[in-house]
């Protein structure tokens, strides 16, 4: 047992904070200006260490009374050891390495931190865990391999009859919080027990109570030791809180609320309308608790940059993390900053006026003129760091080369590859075979027109060299992209705002025998006026250079309309807005030692946060989203819109491949599919990924559930999955085709899709942004110009100079670089990222689960044969979607990646 011996006198150098001994707490120094708040929960009074109780501790004959009175003799102790593993912060302002070396002498002596021990079994007399206290104590950290990693060591005196230790409870006497990675308890038969808690420590002048701890024993809820039971019951409850009040950034709340907080009805054109509810149905978001703004009670008052958002302490990006996303959030700054000086200094917005000012911003970087420089370095908008830049480069901004083109800059106007990334670009999930002819839209005939698409059989037939439609229909031939009914109804609006034009598109692809699929037309809708019912317009491939241009403009407003749905849509409230609901359900009816939950977490990492900074800076009334994709002000309202068709149960990626026609069920096929295009890189690498997860969750679900009553005998998961569809996705909550929870099958099925969403879903949807969207006349965000048409004034322009008509119908100057920027760093992985299959070292003992652990290894293994194969896969040159002249190989389902832009890797949950 280590013996410290007392501090000697120490003199403090801090004004007003001298310190006294006074008499001793349960055998801790008291401090001036304490105040002690004791649990009700009686405890056995530890014995600390010293250099006479370790002596006394080496003899039988040394006799101890507990908290009742009762003897224990020295043969019926043992000496346990608790080692507390701190981390603190990478980077230290001078302030804050002055108040460590304080914490540092405080932890010493005993006055920084209690620990609590609470046993498995019952205590006779109290009713509750047996229990022992001591502080933390200890002179100096002991050395660990990393520099700002702290262990401590706290020393412990136990009955025999202890038991098992089940349970911690730190209490933080320091005036801030701490970061506790874990506590390790040496000294029992069974050797090291460990309890992993990376989670912040609050200090008790915020809240009094103690943190409950865990150790990494997983129990349901019917298996919950007699002595942890009270404090299971407690922990969860102290996470749900009263649903009242504003939140405060050190507390650990979950809970829900309505999206009110996009909009600032105080300022002008920033109102937006609340997202959940009747009208407008929304999933739930993790409630914040501010006060309502000023002219909308409904809306809560906006919280701006740089202050942050609350979310529960734990789910706060870690620092390194916060690094990476503020160097990208200091990225984007710079580059929106260099649009909007040439902005200022030509006094407008101006519009790429060829393809050289496109390639410019990777080749050379944007450059200043002389007399611009001048004017720049007059100009006090501009700040140090940016005359800095000027003064040291005159660079101000240079892009990487997107992958779309960095093998063949001329790919994208290529009609097959404008098709190949339907399958194998950033936005995937929206491609259906065609099952009926006419093509017929849902919306209201009265308000829209006749349902019936123009484009015809006899047109479609003209491109499909002698096969009918109806051969082509029969033969799983015919695909459709299809953003009409999502998007009329938002296209007056949309069109009403400044710089602004779309159409709701349909785009009809044609797959051929040689496993090519093509385009061979597009429908362009605008919605009926009562001066014109010529609201339809159809564009096919052209071979003269007039329709060839057109056909150019045709393909970009399809792209503009498929960058809109993929950000609001596939993107945010598919992954990330459907996501927030199942963590704040799994934290709020989970006890951390539940299986499900230990399950879960690593899956949940970082998204509450992602998500609130969305909220602050990206989807919000006058954020970049709107400022950058064609729905504008109206850009949350069509995600709304879109929530209406949402369903669970076809979030799953085979129920989504069925639904749209991509596949059909066949038993005798890998995973239990067959797909009608095999060369459908997201699908065939998906279900790859899909399969592996499924198999981790049966097993793992399977090892913890092994009564047939298991699953409708658990309470916290009913509790939970009732919570998901009755709260956190209440607009939905009586919907006919949420799935049971009464079997194993059933739980599988629930938790493989969450993953999925969590982790390869969202890979899919989000690291290819910048490969594919970095390059503005790839994949334009919005069109500011419709397609000039024979009768109009403008016709004329087109046909003396298409290329300016082209870019000019592009996103400016000023919009392309801020959302390359913004694309840039969503695309970006972080140096932290916990990718799937993967363990994060400080979180090896997530578990105390042999059988478990060896699973685990299983589905990493697993994930490392998928990434061979997928690597195979791109080398296959029959699969013409993935190899080929210049096309880049289909990575995004690649499990594993490093840091940066790499156009790869899955992480465990939806962090960027």
């Amino acid at each position: 047992m280590l013996a410290l011996k007392p501090l000697p006198p120490f003199k403090s150098t801090f004004s007003g904070s001298a310190i006294r001994r006074l008499s001793r707490f349960n055998g801790v120094p008291g401090l001036v200006g304490f105040s002690w708040t004791t649990r009700t929960r009686p405890l056995v009074r530890a014995v600390i260490s010293d250099d006479k109780t370790v002596e006394s501790a080496k003899k039988s004959s040394v006799e101890q009374k507990d908290i009742n009175g009762s003897l224990v003799t020295g043969s019926s102790v043992r000496e346990v050891r608790a080692v507390v593993t701190i981390r603190k912060k990478i980077k230290e302002k001078i302030t804050e390495k002055i108040e460590n070396q304080w914490e540092l002498l405080m932890n010493g002596i005993g006055r920084g931190i209690l620990i609590q021990l609470i046993s498995e079994e019952i205590d006779p007399v109290t009713n509750s865990g047996k229990s022992v206290e001591t502080s933390v104590r200890g002179w100096l950290p002991r050395p660990s391999e990393h520099t700002h990693i702290l262990e401590y060591v706290a020393d412990f005196t136990v009955p025999s009859d202890f038991g098992k230790p089940g349970a911690v409870l730190i209490t933080n006497l320091h005036g801030k919080e701490f970061h506790l990675l874990e506590i390790v308890i040496h000294g029992f038969d069974e050797g090291p027990i460990f309890f992993p808690a990376n989670t912040w420590i609050h200090s008790r002048n915020d809240n009094p109570e103690s943190r409950i701890i865990f150790r990494n024993q997983a129990y349901l809820p019917s298996q919950t030791p007699p002595g942890l039971k009270d404090l299971r019951r407690e922990d969860l409850l102290s996470l749900r809180g009263n649903g009242k009040g504003e939140r405060k950034p050190h507390e650990r709340i979950y809970d829900y609320d309505v999206y009110n907080d996009l909009g600032n009805p105080d300022k002008d054109d920033l109102a937006r309308p609340v997202l959940g509810g009747e009208e407008r149905p929304y999933p739930r978001r993790s409630r914040t608790g501010r006060p309502p703004a000023k002219i909308d009670p409904l809306c809560e008052s906006r919280i701006e940059k740089p202050h942050p958002v609350y979310v529960p302490r734990d789910e706060a990006f870690e620092e390194i993390k916060q690094d990476t996303f503020s160097a990208g959030r200091l990225k984007a700054l710079l580059h929106n900053l260099v649009p909007s000086i040439a902005a200022t200094l030509s006094s407008s917005d101006i519009p790429f006026t060829c393809f050289s000012d496109i390639d410019k911003l990777y080749n050379d970087g944007f450059i200043l003129k002389d007399d611009e420089q001048k004017e720049l370095g007059d100009n006090l908008f501009i700040g140090n760091m940016m005359k800095q830049v000027l003064n040291v480069g005159q660079k101000l901004l240079k892009y990487e080369i997107p992958a779309v083109i960095r093998r063949d800059r001329f790919s994208w106007l290529r009609d097959n590859e404008f098709a190949r990334q339907t399958l194998a670009g950033v936005n995937p999930v929206n491609i259906e075979i065609v099952k009926e002819f006419p093509i017929l839209s849902k919306l209201d005939p009265a308000i829209y027109g006749p349902p019936e698409s123009s484009i015809t059989k006899e047109l479609v037939e003209q491109e499909l060299h002698g096969m009918s439609v109806d051969k082509a229909i029969e033969e799983k031939r015919l695909f459709i992209l299809d953003f009409h009914d999502m998007l009329l109804p938002f296209i007056k609006r949309m069109n009403n705002l400044p710089g602004r034009k779309a159409y709701a598109s349909r785009t009809l692809f044609f797959y051929s025998e040689t496993g090519i699929l093509r385009p061979i037309a597009i429908e362009l809708s605008l919605p009926p006026t009562p001066s014109s019912s010529q609201n339809k317009y159809v564009y096919t491939y052209g071979h003269d250079a007039t329709t060839h241009w057109i056909w150019k403009l045709a393909k970009a407003h399809v792209c503009s309309n498929d960058a809109g749905v993929h950000q609001l849509v596939n993107h945010w409230l598919h992954t990330h807005a459907c996501m927030e609901p199942y963590i704040i359900a799994t934290h709020r009816q989970l006890s951390s030692m539940h299986p499900i939950y230990k399950l879960l977490h690593p899956y949940m990492r970082y998204t509450l946060e992602i998500n609130a900074l969305a909220r602050q800076s990206l989807v919000n009334g006058g954020g970049i989203i709107e400022a950058s994709f064609g729905p504008g002000k109206y850009s949350m309202e069509l995600s709304s819109a879109a929530y209406e068709s949402w369903r669970f149960d076809m979030e799953a990626l085979p129920a989504d491949l069925i639904r749209r026609g991509m596949a059909v069920a066949n038993p005798s096929a890998p995973g239990g599919l067959e797909l009608v295009i095999e060369d459908y890189p997201y699908a065939a690498d998906g279900l790859l990924i899909w399969s592996a997860i499924k198999e981790w969750v049966e097993s793992y679900v399977e090892h913890f559930y092994t009564e047939p009553d298991s699953v409708t005998s658990d309470v916290e998961i009913q509790a939970w999955w009732n919570e998901i569809k009755n709260r956190g996705h209440y607009d939905k909550r009586n919907e006919p085709w949420w799935p049971k929870l009464a079997t194993k099958e059933d739980l599988c099925g629930i938790l493989t899709t969450m993953i999925w969403i969590a982790s390869g879903q969202h890979a899919a949807i989000n690291f290819g942004q910048y490969p594919f969207g970095g390059y503005v006349p790839n994949r334009p965000t919005l069109m500011r110009k419709l397609i000039p048409q024979e009768t109009a004034s403008d016709f004329e322009k087109f046909i003396h100079n298409p290329q300016h008509t082209f870019l000019s119908s592009l996103p400016t100057q000023l919009q392309a670089t801020k959302v390359m920027a913004v694309q840039d760093t969503l695309s970006t992985h972080s140096p932290d990222e916990e990718y799937l299959g993967q363990m994060n070292h400080l979180h090896r003992s997530w578990i105390n689960d042999h059988e478990v652990l060896k699973m685990f290894e299983k589905f990493s293994a697993k994930l490392g044969e998928i990434e061979e194969t997928i690597n195979k896969r791109n080398k296959d040159i029959r699969l013409k979607n993935r190899t080929g002249a210049g096309i880049p190989p289909y990575e995004l389902l690649l499990p594993s990646s490093g840091p940066g832009v790499t156009g790869r890797g899955i992480p465990n949950s939806i962090s960027i």
